[in-house]
């Protein structure tokens, strides 16, 4: 089937060039028909010459190129692409370790599979298309994963009622599309956690902090804790492997019900760990308690450009309240997850909050996110999660 053409304007194809593989409306000068949310369609510079093949969406991001190169972009090229994704990670040090179940799959732009993003619960898939072009081949997907020969699937879930751009025009019904499953505990390094990819964010657990939860727990012998943004309380529980008392706050009810149930999971009858439903900013404000060691995890403070200061300015005010109220010799744990705040950014803004506070920092680890969350080099947006280890006398 002949594609439908799109051209790009005179020096917008500077990018493609350099293989991001997204192409933004602006960059558009002529659609050579209608195409469809989805439909694969060919890219062309303004000299009419080939740049690449990818799912077009109207939208800020038009198009999101699965190929700089002619080729076969049907559903060979994806099942190649998925198969190569789950050999990768079948050869990470953590899926090795055998005491892990939970990993993403399949990364978007991080995997040649811009718009798509698969998480794996013990047998459990859970898909989030992020472009109609997926969703449009969900069941196909489904299908590869269900027979694919690097990880054991049982069932597949389809959570991209959200996920998917308003502008798609087109309501997803969220299930399970392939099997079905009852049991939602999952193992992390030896920690069992309870995952709900019906209600849940994300995908129902946020797998990208694993490592860094990894790390907390050689910080927590003997703290006082404090889990700011605490969602089901998966920091929480790293720290309570030898922490003194942790404490997890989060504004919603259900994700303290949750981070309870995990606790009860790992430490039954524990009366080391207590959660809060309380506003984040307000509760460090205005906290009765003392704490050696915080975590400091709040959700996307800016998705688009256009609120990045108002979003610097957030993780200023987070981070010097933080750094004020925490006992001399203690040990901060903060991170930006806002794809638009680059590492520079939310350093200058934790440097700002430092600085207001007059006491010693020192940045004692920098975080990312682990290797089943993989960057595109070419597509630097993908490295989305930034971390520091504060150290504050």
């Amino acid at each position: 089937m002949e594609l439908v053409k799109i051209t790009l304007k005179s020096g917008k194809d500077q990018s493609v060039r350099r293989y991001h593989p997204w192409i933004f409306s602006g960059a558009i000068k002529k659609i050579y028909g209608k195409p469809q949310e989805g439909d694969m369609v060919e890219v062309f510079d303004n000299h009419d010459n080939f740049l690449a093949t990818g799912h077009y969406q109207s939208g800020s991001i038009m198009i999101r190129i699965l190929s700089f190169v002619r080729e076969e972009t049907g559903i060979s090229l994806i099942e190649k692409r998925i198969d190569d994704a789950l050999r990768y990670r079948s050869h990470l040090p953590f899926v090795k370790s055998g005491d892990t179940n939970l990993m993403r799959l399949i990364h978007g732009e991080g995997d040649n599979l811009p718009g798509l993003i698969i998480d794996y619960y013990n047998g459990v898939a859970v898909i989030q298309a992020h472009s109609m072009g997926f969703h449009r081949i969900r069941n196909e997907i489904a299908g590869i994963l269900m027979v694919n020969r690097w990880f054991p699937v049982t069932a597949v879930y389809d959570k991209s009622e959200k996920s998917l751009p308003g502008s798609s025009g087109v309501t997803a019904v969220e299930g399970f599309i392939a099997g079905s499953a009852e049991e939602n505990v999952v193992t992390e390094y030896g920690n069992r956690f309870r995952v709900d990819w019906v209600n849940g964010q994300k995908t129902g657990f946020f797998i990208d902090q694993r490592e860094n939860r990894r790390l907390l727990g050689e910080y927590s012998e003997g703290k006082r804790v404090l889990n700011l943004f605490g969602y089901t309380g998966g920091f929480s529980v790293y720290a309570l492997r030898n922490a003194l008392s942790v404490d997890t706050v989060d504004v919603s009810a259900r994700a303290m019900e949750m981070a309870d149930l995990n606790v009860e999971l790992n430490f039954p009858g524990s009366d080391r760990h207590r959660s809060l439903v309380a506003d984040a900013f307000e509760y460090l404000g205005n906290a009765p308690e003392r704490y050696d060691l915080m975590i400091l995890d709040p959700p996307a403070f800016a998705k688009h450009g256009n609120v990045l200061h108002n979003a610097l300015q957030g993780y200023k005010r987070l981070n010097m309240k933080a750094i004020e109220k925490i006992e001399p010799g203690g040990v901060i744990f903060t991170f930006s997850c806002s794809q638009v705040v680059s590492r520079e950014n939310f350093r200058k803004s934790v440097f700002a909050a430092a600085a207001n506070t007059g006491r010693k920092v020192r940045i004692i680890h920098q975080l990312t996110q682990p290797g089943d969350h993989p960057v595109n080099i070419y597509h630097p947006e993908s490295e989305y999660l930034k971390g520091l280890v504060l150290s504050v006398d």
